[in-house]
């Protein structure tokens, strides 16, 4: 898989800004929760999602050993080391310790972040020492395969 454009998948993040948090929605300017954010992104810079997102509890990431997010972006993305993890990097992050990764942000720029975040929406902040630490796992978006013809 080659990794998409990461000037692209930033400004694709970007447009995003502003819109209101909204559980289980993926729709730019409507409202999104963390997850949607990173599908509609996906949606514009690689193509149809592979696979529908089933409705999950607000509690779905609380307890228990499976890292789903993770397992998902593993399926159709490209894993890089957290540490790496440089503009348009899809970060998953860990809200607590021990606990699995439940919250998604991208990576754009050095030192910053976007992610929906419950009550703002769509922001982009800083990417401090304290978001930083909770990264568990991050991924790039693949490039759009073109259809075949």
């Amino acid at each position: 898989m080659t990794p998409a454009d990461p000037d692209s998948v930033i400004a694709i993040a970007r447009a995003w800004l502003g819109t209101p948090y909204h559980d289980q929605a993926s729709l730019r300017g409507v409202g999104c929760d963390c997850l949607g954010l990173a599908r509609g992104v996906w949606r514009e810079v690689v193509g149809p999602e592979p696979f529908p997102i089933p409705p999950y509890r607000r509690d779905w990431g609380e307890t228990g050993p499976c890292e789903l997010l993770a397992e998902g972006a593993r399926a159709m993305m490209i894993e890089v080391k957290p540490t790496v993890a440089g503009p348009g990097a899809l970060v998953l992050f860990r809200m607590m310790p021990r606990a699995i990764a439940k919250h998604v942000g991208i990576v754009t720029g050095p030192d910053i972040f976007l992610h929906a975040y419950e009550r703002l929406g769509v922001i982009e902040e800083p990417l401090t020492q304290s978001w930083r630490r909770r990264i568990a796992f991050a991924f790039l978006f693949p490039q759009r395969q073109e259809a075949e013809g």
